[in-house]
């Protein structure tokens, strides 16, 4: 399944992508993408659904975030090989763990704000993990199983407030606007293996990322067993899993997002986004 959220900001109903590429409208079925429907048995209950006896969704309605009620963004540093690479650094003997605000998060195709300030603000394509069900203290053997579902992310970065204004990198990471989530949350069964999952990010059109999940240093399902050796991970908490080669700041010279600039990325199978950047 291909599931949404649609309408205005903090309006935004539930519904879900049918095979014509129409969406359906599922809040007579359930409040919205959150909590409980997270769980293996809320999604077998949608998945049992008739998606003929939905309504369907006319025009082209605006997408939301593809998840509501994210308690944790959690975000994952250096975690390919070639990123590593071409940033200076070398690849972490663990993780590297930093948090992205929650008030970050905003639709697919959501205005990208460039915040007061910033000279380097920069673009990051992810694969991001919704997770399910509760997972604490789990093994890498069962941490699938607490995967609700994929979706595509931009993990927008302020380098400068990153890197060179002191302490963690997140104030670089978690202005309004830097956590574009969608267009879609898309269920496991869709996605048979979250390692081979080509990606790319063009800014105005010049192709700057071409990677693959392939190339990741730690695996989804590393992740997910590690992480909750060290928090809980709750239905609904996502986990932005590192970006491949060609960002802003691995240009030469070092290539930075400014207003008029127009940003489209995509993840295989998981959709796309496109966002107009624009001073803050």
């Amino acid at each position: 399944m291909k599931l949404l959220r649609y309408g205005s900001p903090g309006q935004e109903k539930p519904g879900l992508l049918d095979n014509d590429g129409r969406i359906r409208d599922l809040s007579g079925v359930v409040a919205d993408i959150a909590g409980a429907i997270l769980l293996p048995e809320g999604l077998e209950r949608l998945k049992a659904i008739d998606r003929a006896t939905l309504p369907i969704v006319e025009g082209n309605p605006r997408l939301g975030p593809c998840v509501a009620g994210t308690g944790k963004f959690i975000c994952i540093g250096l975690n390919y090989s070639d990123h590593a690479a071409e940033t200076g650094a070398t690849v972490p003997p663990e993780p590297i763990i930093f948090m992205k605000a929650t008030s970050s998060i905003v639709g697919p195709n959501d205005t990208i704000e460039i915040p007061r300030g910033s000279e380097k603000t920069d673009w990051e394509v992810e694969l991001g993990v919704v997770i399910g069900k509760k997972a604490k203290y789990v093994s890498e053997a069962d941490a699938m199983d607490h995967i609700a579902g994929y979706c595509l992310i931009n993990d927008v970065s302020e380098r400068a407030f990153q890197a060179e204004r002191q302490g963690q990198w997140t104030k670089g990471k978690s202005a309004d606007t830097f956590g574009p989530i969608g267009p879609w949350l898309v269920t496991p069964d869709e996605v048979p293996d979250p390692q081979k999952l080509a990606m790319h990010l063009d800014v105005n059109g010049r192709q700057f990322q071409n990677g693959s999940t392939a190339t990741m240093v730690y695996g989804v399902r590393y992740l997910v067993s590690y992480l909750s050796q060290f928090m809980s991970l709750q239905p609904g908490d996502v986990i932005s899993t590192g970006t491949p080669p060609g960002v802003g700041l691995g240009q030469t010279p070092n290539i930075y997002l400014k207003p008029g600039d127009v940003v489209t990325l995509g993840i295989e199978g998981l959709g796309e986004q496109r966002q107009n950047v624009v001073q803050g």
